[in-house]
């Protein structure tokens, strides 16, 4: 089976969303013509089961589906990196194994949450799932499980089959460090969508993200910006897009951006519970500030769904 190198998994890359319908339950269909829409915006590649995957208030066997499905959508024409992240070391191998088994080109993981893993913990935790599989393995790096040292992060790079690091964190500093420590093949992700031109000027290889499933065009265009070294351009975008980002974070921002998703017309149905549905009021104020960053822009936001409006 042919695999994407790591080192040729770069650019726009959305954590995708999964797809569930009015009951809750993962819907391949809707994941399937996610994956064609995007594939259609010109991303690089794709991140599932992650955090804006909602992974983990999935099942283990809905996840492996909801990874088979993606995988066949995808047919090897872009990278595929399954998150196979659990607080559990057999659990996420039992996913890494399975990952690699369905033809992902890459596994990653937050290091274990909940129970305060000290720094042996967490290396043994990456060592161990990384040691079970022959695709690598890209590190998360993310505050909601704890930001990990840079000196942990070194060490745990340090295992054979550790190729990267998805950084979610404003320490660009820190990042652009680890870049320049662990050389240009091992690939740093920046994670976070309103810094993504701060992240590629530091040094970033791609960009992993959540609004990328909303804005797939917005950070091709300034991925592709910042590749010709005109980080200027690419800023002036940002600033538009990180508007809007910074708008619906106030409230559970999957739920909106899945209604927005739908709006354009690709049907990503709803969230898990405990996320809550948008009210209609909390939409009405979503679409009138849209327009209104519309009208401020004088109808070019680099925003597709937005310039449509």
């Amino acid at each position: 089976m042919n695999r994407f190198d790591i080192t040729a998994i770069r650019g726009v890359i959305p954590a995708m969303v999964t797809t569930f319908d009015k009951n809750e339950e993962v819907d391949l269909q809707r994941a399937r013509a996610l994956v064609r829409y995007l594939l259609e915006s010109g991303v690089h590649g794709l991140y599932i089961t992650g955090s804006t995957g909602e992974g983990f208030l999935m099942t283990a066997q809905e996840r492996k589906a909801y990874t088979e499905t993606v995988i066949d959508e995808v047919n090897h024409r872009i990278p595929v990196i399954v998150h196979v992240g659990d607080i559990g070391t057999k659990k996420s191998i039992d996913l890494a194994k399975h990952a690699e088994e369905a033809g992902a080109d890459a596994i990653s993981s937050v290091p274990p949450f909940y129970f305060k893993f000290n720094g042996d913990d967490v290396f043994n935790y990456y060592k161990d799932i990384a040691e079970s599989v022959s695709i690598p393995m890209v590190v998360y790096n993310i505050s909601l499980a704890g930001l990990m040292s840079n000196s942990l992060i070194k060490r745990i790079a340090s295992v054979e089959n550790v190729k990267g690091l998805k950084y979610t964190g404003r320490e660009h500093d820190d990042m652009c460090a680890l870049k320049q420590e662990l050389g240009p093949d091992f690939l740093i992700y920046s994670g976070c969508d309103e810094m993504a031109t701060q992240g590629l000027l530091a040094g970033a290889d791609g960009l992993i993200g959540s609004t990328y499933n909303l804005m797939p065009d917005t950070f091709v265009e300034i991925y592709n910006l910042a590749m010709k070294g005109d980080y200027v351009a690419a800023f002036e975008i940002q600033k538009i897009a990180t508007k809007l980002i910074h708008y619906i974070v106030q409230w559970d921002f999957f739920p909106i951006m899945k209604n927005l998703i739908t709006d354009t017309g690709v049907d990503c149905g709803i969230s898990r519970r405990p996320f809550a549905a948008p009210t209609k009021e909390i939409m009405d104020k979503v679409y009138q500030f849209c327009k209104d960053l519309k009208k401020e822009h004088h109808g070019k936001t680099h925003i597709a769904f937005i310039d449509r409006m």
